[in-house]
């Protein structure tokens, strides 16, 4: 029987074959800090002043609706200068070598998962894409822990926080609005499916776990109070984008000081269910 947290692609059939009914209006975060990804997956663009910013590239099958995102949001694909990747799987980078050929962009990628491309491509799942043709991408730049990424107004803090993929990479930064600033933070990674017994038995790859905890810890005490996803789910984007337009003076739902911290508790409490679900034996469909 398959585990329950692994990665069910026939879930997605309706998502791959049908996305434009998944598309979101792209919206405003908050000063230069803009949603332009999907209802299930996240993607940001970040107006540094001097060109922008786009941190992933979503699903190969929605790379379509970035394009048009980017647009809607007031800006061009071809000012976009620098892509960065949370991390190296297919439904984070599907439309990068679309936006480079738009823009000619810079792109970054965690070094561990770089490697990954060269050695076990495989890995980058991009099997699971079912419906589409994906290749992988050459980085111009491999992050490595406590590398900065500047450009024009912005200043972005890469964290390797390995788990989810060995090269996962957790982006902090601060974005202003007039006199306001807040600091945003996206974790590179929190799934569980690539830490599941049905991933390990067919990727070999038992040391995942062993670092899983030890990032999220890592992190847990930066003082982060716009929290980004990089799936929709993980900050509860369309909940919040909701009340945004719905109550508009009621302050913006993103910005929460204590999410962060909840955050991290959350995907803390998931994986050790999981572990706990194997353990009995009720990790299975």
């Amino acid at each position: 029987m398959p585990s329950k947290y692994a990665f069910n692609v026939e879930k997605y059939k309706h998502f791959y074959k049908y996305p434009e009914q998944y598309r979101m209006t792209p919206f405003k975060i908050f000063g230069n800090l803009y949603f332009v990804g999907n209802a299930d997956v996240g993607s940001y663009l970040i107006d540094t002043g001097d060109g922008l910013i786009l941190i992933d590239t979503t699903y190969p099958t929605t790379r379509a609706l970035l394009i048009q995102s980017i647009w809607e949001a007031g800006f061009r694909p071809d000012d976009v200068k620098y892509i960065l990747h949370t991390h190296g799987h297919f439904d984070h980078f599907g439309g990068t070598r679309l936006i480079v050929s738009l823009s000619g962009a810079k792109t970054y990628l965690g070094a561990p998962d770089a490697e990954m491309f060269r050695i076990r491509p495989e890995m980058a799942l991009i099997s699971d894409t079912r419906y589409t043709y994906l290749e992988l991408f050459t980085p111009d730049v491999e992050l490595k822990d406590g590398d900065i990424i500047t450009l024009g107004n912005t200043r972005i803090r890469a964290i390797s926080t390995p788990g989810h993929s060995k090269g996962v990479m957790t982006y902090i930064f601060d974005v202003t609005e007039g006199r306001e600033t807040h600091t945003a933070g996206l974790y590179g990674g929190i799934g569980v499916n690539t830490l599941c017994r049905d991933f390990i038995e067919k990727y070999d790859n038992a040391d995942f776990r062993d670092v899983y905890l030890n990032s999220l810890e890592k992190v847990r005490n930066e003082s982060v109070d716009i929290v980004l996803g990089n799936h929709t789910d993980q900050n509860h984007t369309n909940e919040k984008y909701k009340k945004m337009c719905d109550n508009p003076a009621e302050g913006n739902p993103f910005i929460n000081p204590d999410e962060w911290n909840e955050f991290i508790d959350f995907a803390e409490n998931r994986y050790n269910q999981m572990l706990l679900d194997e353990e009995n034996g009720t990790d299975q469909i």
